[in-house]
């Protein structure tokens, strides 16, 4: 099933200068996500996730499933594998929840919130 890595693209963690004209820390962590992602992984880009004071942040979601926003990421190589791991295991868990020893290292201690999946209609 199809795990979704929602990246706000709008993120800036208290080191950038806005003056350098540069992308933000949000774009550049989204194009190392997204040059990652494939098959049962899917990103997609928003601005703001209203995580300001955690930047950068992402959220993993996936129909059904528990979704998380995890954020307080540097935007580099690491992350970004940390990352895409983590929704890799996700997408192929049942519940979207992953044992905390399979966790990739790299997402340990950024873990924001936790979100039940919405009740079916019915």
């Amino acid at each position: 099933m199809t795990t979704w890595i929602t990246i706000c693209d709008t993120c800036k963690r208290e080191d950038w200068d806005a003056a350098s004209g540069d992308l933000t820390d949000g774009e550049v962590l989204a194009e190392l996500i997204e040059n990652r992602a494939d098959g049962d992984v899917k990103t997609r880009r928003v601005s703001c996730l209203m995580g300001c004071t955690r930047s950068c942040n992402v959220a993993i979601q996936g129909a059904g499933k528990l979704n998380y926003t995890l954020g307080e990421f540097t935007p580099n190589d690491t992350s970004a594998d940390a990352i895409v791991e983590y929704a890799r295991l996700h997408a192929e868990s049942e519940t979207g929840q992953v044992p905390y020893r399979q966790w990739p290292q790299g997402v340990k201690g950024h873990f924001i919130t936790r979100h039940p999946p919405l009740p079916d209609d019915e």
